[in-house]
């Protein structure tokens, strides 16, 4: 099934802050929802929730990012009103945030490649636009502090975004690593990131346009540092 058709049927109903749909609290299908669904759900509905908070910080949702949305996470305009209907409620308040991002490391468990997930979900619709303002990346590294990620570990993840990637910072290496070290840690991370094993730990297919970008900059990131160094 979908996943818009899952959010859809999980009849998500707003009672209180947003960390009401994240937290189980809202009305399910018949046939309830396993572990991973749940967490497909809770995935779509926080990039969502969080993304809409997110254009409220900067105060303009362009039709850039309503586009990349919609491209990059394969929508439909029918699937949109499922979408549309979680971002309007979200962005009515953009104080909601923590609610929705702590809530959110209940419901994944602190499972953190998941976490991690959602910011590179958020990163990519961010910079629809050309441009990470700065605006969003405050937003971005409050939303990162309450999954509970460091100002290196969010620095890491925001350096695979941005135009000027250091290579070494994309792939969370010092630059004095050895060669073997450089190895170990590129084929960990492109073993790590393969589309299959997002989708395991509940980011649903629709969403794997996060995982074949994040790929790109690892491996760009591995090829420009193995030519300075003659691999």
């Amino acid at each position: 099934m979908s996943i818009w058709r899952k959010l859809g049927a999980a009849e998500l109903l707003v009672a209180g802050p947003m960390a009401a749909f994240l937290g189980g609290r809202a009305a399910r299908d018949d046939r309830g929802m396993d572990q991973l669904a749940e967490n497909q759900v809770a995935f779509t509905v926080g990039v969502i929730a969080l993304g809409a908070k997110m254009a409220k910080a900067d105060g303009v949702v362009t039709a850039d990012e309503v586009n990349a949305f919609k491209e990059a996470f394969k929508v439909s305009n029918a699937e949109m009103k499922q979408a549309a209907r979680v971002f309007n409620l979200a962005k009515q308040d953009v104080a909601g945030y923590e609610a929705c991002a702590e809530q959110l490391v209940i419901v994944f468990k602190g499972n953190r490649k998941l976490l991690e997930d959602v910011l590179e979900g958020l990163f990519h619709i961010a910079k629809a636009d050309d441009a990470l303002h700065p605006q969003e990346e405050q937003f971005l590294a409050q939303v990162a502090q309450r999954f509970g990620f460091t100002d290196t570990e969010f620095n890491r993840i925001k350096a695979r975004h941005t135009a000027e990637r250091n290579p070494y910072e994309v792939l969370g290496l010092d630059p004095e690593v050895n060669n073997a070290g450089l190895e170990r840690r590129y084929r960990a991370l492109l073993t790590d990131n393969q589309p299959d094993k997002l989708i395991a730990r509940g980011v649903p297919e629709e969403f794997v346009t996060i995982a074949v970008e994040k790929l790109a900059a690892i491996e760009e990131a591995y090829a420009a540092i193995a030519t300075e160094r003659g691999l």
